[in-house]
């Protein structure tokens, strides 16, 4: 969906909250660099989409993570999970390549921090991911009790890519994370950064069609 320049700055103007759902001054909301989406839903209180410079410095290394996973044979995913003071815990990539279909970074990183980390810590740190999560790790994430989940491309985007390239179906449904997930903030996708997610997707899919 593409806004007009007045409707954006309508939308910083008044819709002037963090993510923790606390008011900004509008010189501070203006600040804030927004993505695609106009506002994500938590318990039905309604926030803006906001992803900021710290927000995009950790998308840009998941997209690096998710072409090194392609490169080593993989499905070109990568996250992060990051602790509420800013620090990455852990670094993970897609690791199906191997024959495991839940080897999944998103997973690996619930499973970590559900070993390692206390309930305050889990609820408070940020994964921030390639792609949004499957039905499988926004259960997991959910269950383990993590807090905001932010993506640079869409389930609906990759549902799209997949159909365009004529990928073989899933054999589970596509799902938003909300729509599995109960009560946990997510924000994207964002637009130039889910390009670059496509783009790993169509040499996967030009890979796959060679073997």
């Amino acid at each position: 969906m593409q806004w007009s320049q007045q409707f954006q700055k309508r939308f910083v103007d008044d819709l002037v909250i963090d993510r923790n759902g606390e008011p900004l001054e509008c010189c501070q909301a203006k600040e804030v660099l927004y993505s695609v989406r106009p506002a994500s839903t938590v318990c039905g209180r309604v926030y803006p989409i906001m992803i900021d410079n710290d927000d995009r410095r950790h998308l840009e290394r998941c997209v690096r993570l998710a072409a090194d996973a392609f490169e080593a044979g993989n499905e070109p995913f990568g996250s992060l999970l990051v602790s509420e003071d800013g620090t990455v815990l852990l670094e993970a990539a897609n690791e199906v390549g191997g024959g495991d279909a839940t080897q999944h970074p998103e997973f690996a990183i619930a499973r970590w921090a559900a070993e390692r980390l206390k309930p305050e810590e889990r609820v408070a740190a940020t994964v921030y991911t390639s792609g949004e999560h499957c039905p499988m790790c926004s259960a997991a994430h959910a269950w383990v009790g993590l807090g905001r989940i932010v993506y640079a491309s869409s389930s609906a985007q990759l549902m799209q890519w997949q159909s365009e390239l004529g990928a073989k179906p899933s054999p589970v449904r596509s799902l938003s994370i909300g729509d599995v997930a109960i009560g946990v903030r997510v924000d994207g996708p964002v637009a130039e950064l889910a390009e670059r997610v496509r783009e790993l997707h169509v040499r996967a899919a030009e890979r796959r069609s060679r073997t």
